[in-house]
């Protein structure tokens, strides 16, 4: 298994227990950097020390502040809106380039969907 499919593994485990993701933001809002082929993704972790390891490792990230969502707002707003936006769900990005899966927002709320 690669790190980024145990990365995946862990967000789909995590997040029901925690209730809860988290992302970054700045003054200007909340980045959804472009991978190689031009889309976008706004990373999700299922935990705040994911996030907060690649703010303090990550020097791109090093001005963002991580933001707790209630898991319910982000299964009924966030990903719909990412949806309508055409972008992607970044999923526990980890490591010196904060890298990992980015996956279409239909997938990923599809994980949660019985345990609602």
């Amino acid at each position: 298994m690669s790190l980024s499919s145990a990365h995946t593994s862990a967000f789909q485990r995590e997040v029901p227990r925690e209730g809860r993701v988290w992302t970054v933001r700045d003054d200007r809002g909340f980045p959804a950097p472009r991978d190689p082929e031009g889309h976008r993704a706004m990373p999700f972790w299922s935990k705040p020390t994911r996030a907060q390891r690649v703010v303090s490792q990550v020097p791109a990230y090093a001005d963002l502040e991580v933001v707790e969502i209630p898991l319910a707002d982000w299964l009924e707003s966030w990903l719909p809106g990412l949806e309508r936006d055409g972008a992607l769900v970044g999923v526990n990005w980890s490591g010196p380039r904060a890298t990992g899966f980015d996956l279409p927002p239909a997938q990923v709320a599809e994980w949660f969907a019985t345990d609602r």
